[in-house]
């Protein structure tokens, strides 16, 4: 398996609520580009062999139109559909269920076209050329079946102006081995500080606390291994909670915690920035012009 060029998957199936928009495909670079063409871009660059996108069967073809004409030729290029009727084992799904299970059933479903180590990123958020060459480096030497990472980012690299966010924080041991990550569900920016809401209470979190962006290094053998975690969560969710997710930053917490493998903490100082809300639009526009007139991409990636 390590003969074999990394791959790097991207979620791209998401329905986008908060943000109202199909924003996997929208423009933000100065040529028209995707923030997703920047993560394969980078990836291109510093050696991974081919991308795997996960997206919904009904805007396949408006996907694909957008996306090969670009890639065709520079990287190997591999569609999965996520659906909600995948890997259901025999369940029938409560009607009013309309939102697919989330991040690590996205990737359950690429489990046919997985075929070496690989990377994991969201679609809609910009991850920084450190942080590839990183997953590279983890993914080429070090990465194994039970031997897995995460892409650490400081929390204040990672906030948004306009609203609160979602991010898993990571707790390490002295080995630099993920020991959790909780999911903390609404983080805020107040006064220069990190704030999020524990129930009723908030609670200040140090600006450089490591935190999980869906940035992921994995070999097939965790994405075999969450199938039947996947189950467990659709007999204990199925029929009473229709918003429940099957997250993989949670997979992976359930992963460590069971004692079946290890995911080591990769620290960054990559600055991330992504489109949770309609508002951090013209700011990822902005923040991508002032990258190319730095000289780190060129006006027209594929050009």
């Amino acid at each position: 398996m390590s003969e074999m060029k990394p791959s790097l998957v991207i979620l791209a199936a998401g329905m986008a609520s908060r943000y109202g928009g199909n924003k996997q495909t929208e423009s933000f670079g100065p040529s028209g580009e995707t923030i997703m063409e920047y993560s394969i871009y980078d990836a291109i660059k510093v050696g991974f062999g081919k991308v795997i996108f996960i997206i919904r069967e009904e805007f396949a073809e408006s996907f694909k139109a957008a996306i090969e004409p670009k890639l065709t030729g520079k990287i190997e290029l591999d569609y999965v559909y996520q659906s909600l009727d995948k890997f259901i084992g025999g369940r029938s799904l409560p009607a009013e269920r309309a939102k697919p299970f989330g991040t690590q059933h996205a990737l359950l479903c690429t489990k046919d076209a997985l075929d070496a180590p690989f990377a994991v990123i969201n679609a809609d958020d910009f991850y920084g050329f450190e942080a590839f060459q990183l997953a590279y480096e983890f993914l080429s030497t070090a990465a194994a079946d039970g031997k897995y990472a995460s892409l650490g980012y400081e929390l204040k690299n990672t906030l948004s102006d306009n609203g609160s966010v979602t991010r898993g924080e990571i707790s390490v041991d002295a080995s630099g081995n993920v020991t959790g990550i909780i999911e903390r569900k609404e983080i805020f920016k107040q006064d220069g500080k990190a704030i999020t809401k524990e129930g009723n209470r908030e609670k200040e979190l140090p600006l450089d606390t490591k935190v999980s962006m869906n940035f992921f290094c994995f070999t097939p053998a965790f994405v075999n291994w969450s199938e039947g975690e996947y189950y467990k969560f659709l007999d204990a969710n199925l029929n009473k909670d229709l918003k429940a997710e099957f997250l993989i930053p949670e997979v992976a917490d359930t992963l460590i915690n069971s004692g079946n493998g290890v995911v080591k903490m990769i620290p960054t100082k990559a600055k991330w920035f992504g489109v949770t809300f309609k508002e951090d639009a013209p700011v990822v526009k902005a923040q991508l012009q002032k990258l190319t007139e730095e000289g780190v991409y060129p006006s027209n990636l594929w050009a």
